[in-house]
């Protein structure tokens, strides 16, 4: 997910997290687990919309992800649900009073809300709470600090936003670096420990580091372990590549893709690819250059929309054995055709066709355009990663799905903090896809399904749309 503000204002403020003291370690590894959800949500398309040319109203629902977790915030307790996004740096909320959770649908109950005068806890920091995305949407509101519980664990005092206005019908857990908080790009204000930054400040974690498992398309729950890392949960070896710096700052999880394959064919036409991407848990979709994703189309017989910026393949691909495998100089990911092929349904519950009768589904892979090469949750699912903010570094492994097996390591600290890890040699540097001067301070994402209301057309327009540019029956 990626905020209006530039990175060039944060690149004038002073880390104020940076070095943060740690307490005297306890008996035991200092690691918080959280169980992701994965819930039913509306078309991905819809929720990336960043990558579309103006709004439409979506009318198609399908089984892809969003990944959730569940928290409870203020005193007494609220039970809210928060979604997961590596792409963006605050932690905001909905609450109750705002026009949005007041319609007559409550589009907020299902995540739930804060109303900050009902917690005796609350401490009141500022107005200059107001995060937006490149589509128009976002919350605005006031920065405030209250206890937040995650399970057993509890933050005393975390700073976070809530929407007084909002777009958004439920709440984001953004985990990437501090500096790029909407505080520091748009208020112009230092850095505050968002949450993982804090987990290190209360001693609950040794490192600014945590490690995501999403597990597979079918599968319900996934967990993040903050300050740690599951070795049952992958395949070895882990390899470490380098965060890749714009303008001399880290700001977001940018690694270097070195090639790509579909079944063992290379989609790049460049035998010298040094790709910039970006890893966001916020995109449901994986983006990638318009030549590299035309080849994929041609392979695999995908019928591209340029209406809606996506493409539609039979259902029946995700039987097949194809493969697409990603390269980052030495680590090397291989996610299956069933990753790429997700399930959609129409607003009447049925699935849509092709003209002759074949069911259609939407494929995992879109193209990328003039906008930030991404790797989204297509490919996270197949990848245990891990994010370490303190080194500047990600750690890949490929994933093993649906394992009941745990060997929890704690995350330590110093330049080799991640157990088991090894630093990739001479990993290659990105030459493309880093943006220029005036980046934007987080990646305007949607993350969150369903949430965006066009302007311009109806869910009937989107439906005739696709209809005339992939010959489905709907």
């Amino acid at each position: 997910m990626k905020t209006s503000t530039t990175l060039a204002v944060a690149a004038s403020l002073l880390l104020a997290v940076e070095g943060l003291a740690v307490e005297q370690r306890q008996n035991g590894p200092k690691v918080v687990g959280m169980e992701t959800v994965r819930i039913p949500a509306r078309n991905p398309v819809h929720r990336d919309k960043l990558r579309r040319r103006g709004t439409v109203e979506v009318g198609l629902d399908n089984e892809e992800t969003l990944y959730f977790i569940n928290a409870t915030v203020g005193t007494p307790a609220r039970s809210v649900r928060l979604h997961i996004d590596t792409g963006s740096s605050d932690l905001w909320v909905n609450t109750p009073s705002s026009s949005l959770c007041r319609e007559s649908s409550r589009p907020c109950q299902f995540a739930g809300t804060y109303s900050a005068n009902s917690s005796s806890t609350y401490e009141y920091i500022g107005s200059w709470f107001n995060i937006s995305y490149v589509d128009g949407s976002g919350a605005s509101g006031d920065y405030v600090s209250d206890t937040v519980s995650f399970g057993s664990s509890k933050l005393d005092r975390l700073q976070f936003g809530i929407g007084y206005n909002s777009t958004n019908a439920q709440g984001i857990l953004g985990i990437g670096y501090p500096i790029n908080e909407v505080q520091v790009g748009r208020a112009g204000k230092q850095p505050y420990r968002n949450l993982p930054a804090q987990m290190v400040a209360d001693g609950m974690i040794q490192s600014n580091a945590y490690s995501l498992w999403l597990n597979d398309l079918d599968a319900n729950t996934g967990n993040i372990l903050f300050g740690g890392i599951d070795n049952a949960k992958f395949n070895p070896p882990l390899l470490s590549v380098p965060i890749q710096p714009e303008q001399g700052f880290f700001a977001e999880f940018l690694i270097t893709l070195t090639g790509a394959t579909l079944s063992g064919t290379s989609v790049a036409s460049d035998s010298e690819m040094a790709l910039a991407v970006l890893l966001d848990t916020g995109s449901s979709l994986t983006y990638l250059p318009d030549d590299m994703v035309s080849t994929i189309y041609n392979r695999v017989g995908a019928q591209y929309d340029s209406s809606n910026g996506a493409a539609y393949v039979p259902c029946s691909l995700a039987n097949e054995a194809t493969t697409f495998t990603f390269s980052f100089s030495e680590p090397t990911i291989t996610v299956d055709m069933n990753e790429m092929v997700l399930d959609m349904y129409l607003n009447n519950g049925k699935r849509p066709q092709f003209q002759d009768g074949t069911t259609a589904c939407l494929f995992g892979i879109a193209p990328a355009g003039q906008g930030t090469n991404v790797l989204g949750d297509t490919f996270l699912r197949s990848a245990y990663v891990v994010y370490d903010l303190a080194n500047n570094e990600i750690s890949l492994a490929q994933t093993k799905f649906n394992t009941t097996a745990s060997e929890v390591v704690e995350i330590g600290t110093g330049t080799n903090s991640v157990p088991g890890a090894t630093k990739v040699s001479n990993p290659v540097a990105a030459t493309e896809g880093i943006s220029g001067p005036g980046v934007l301070n987080g990646i305007g994402r949607n993350a969150a399904g369903g949430r965006i209301r066009g302007g311009g057309s109806s869910a009937v327009g989107l439906v005739v749309a696709v209809g005339v540019a992939v010959g489905l029956m709907l």
